[in-house]
């Protein structure tokens, strides 16, 4: 059974990535593109060898599609990922769900009543570097985890600056960007829910609009673990990282936040070092690989609506946070609250 993909959106990301892991599928195939100017959906669909290029939902919705793949700007997420489940489609959206996590909460029970499988599009804990982590950590490697640091300021492409830097209302800057990502990350890796965020932010020059370029983050988790973590649209020549430091050991992992299946895991204990050797599978087709198992009935997505209603309620608070300067607590079922 082969599973036919529309695009809603006529996306950097689609091209770059989700294309060619949809292909990568021996079961996958893309029926038809949809993006709000004709122009470029038609320019699109030709360029990427598309069959099917059309300018409304109700177009995309209506052609013999089985899924569809969500990467337009967050604000359009919520009516978009309603509409395709109300009409039987699958649907893997792009992070965050939504703009709220109140909205968020609705595209997945949405999604439950219409009985079809909504993944949440957080490529990193598809990486390969990630999974070996969060398999040392679960097997005891590290002893009792302790504190956690990531790196994830990285420098925003003039070609991606755009909305993410001009539009409040479109859910721009980079909490929503890339602090929703290594919240779900951490909870990831550690194996763990935050609770308690306390965050500031800033604007270091690229974003306009009020809205923030740079976020560092404390994170409380479950168990008592505390995390750090600095994301930023302005940072050109920093490195990504994630380290885990644990009661008999530290997992350091280098230039792993990213969409590539590249980097470093060392692990340090009193045995000395090992470099941990893990898969460097392709992140969007292992994504997709588990997102067609997911509707074939064998699993889950790597990321489900209710991981994507768990890093938005954590960016959420960070916001808060930012806001107020006070800690906020996190509950995916309720939102933030100070």
């Amino acid at each position: 059974m082969s599973v036919r993909w529309g695009l809603i959106g006529a996306s950097t990301i689609a091209r770059q990535f989700m294309i060619n892991a949809i292909r990568a599928q021996g079961d996958g195939e893309i029926a038809a593109v949809m993006s709000s100017s004709p122009e470029r959906a038609t320019a699109y669909a030709r360029e990427n060898n598309i069959p099917l290029a059309v300018s409304t939902l109700d177009a995309l919705l209506g052609a013999d599609i089985d899924a569809v793949y969500i990467s337009t700007t967050n604000e359009l997420h919520l009516e978009q990922a309603l509409a395709a489940a109300k009409a039987g489609k699958h649907v893997l959206c792009e992070k965050p769900l939504a703009l709220t996590s109140d909205d968020a909460r609705t595209m997945v029970a949405t999604a439950k009543a219409a009985g079809i499988v909504l993944g949440t599009n957080h490529h990193l804990r598809n990486a390969g570097a990630h999974r070996a982590m969060r398999e040392a950590i679960a097997a005891g490697r590290i002893g009792k985890p302790i504190a956690a640091r990531v790196f994830h300021a990285v420098y925003l492409p003039e070609n991606l600056q755009g909305w993410r830097i001009t539009k409040p209302e479109a859910g721009g800057g980079v909490v929503l960007d890339i602090t929703v990502h290594d919240a779900d990350t951490l909870r990831f890796v550690l194996g763990d829910d935050p609770i308690e965020v306390s965050a500031f932010t800033q604007s270091a020059g690229m974003a306009g609009s009020g809205l923030e370029d740079g976020a560092m983050c404390i994170w409380r988790f479950k168990s008592g673990v505390i995390a750090q973590s600095h994301e930023g649209f302005t940072t050109k020549f920093a490195d990504t990282g994630f380290e885990v430091h644990g009661s008999e050991g530290s997992l350091i992992a280098s230039n792993v936040m990213t969409q590539k299946p590249v980097g470093s895991v060392l692990l340090r204990t009193a045995n000395g070092e090992e470099q941990l050797s893990f898969d460097r599978e392709d992140l969007y087709a292992r994504s997709l690989r588990q997102f067609h198992a997911a509707i074939r009935g064998d699993g889950q997505p790597s990321a489900s609506g209710e991981d994507g209603i768990w890093s938005l309620a954590a960016a959420e608070a960070a916001l808060q946070s930012a806001s107020s300067g006070k800690a906020v607590k996190i509950d995916p079922k309720l939102g933030s609250k100070n």
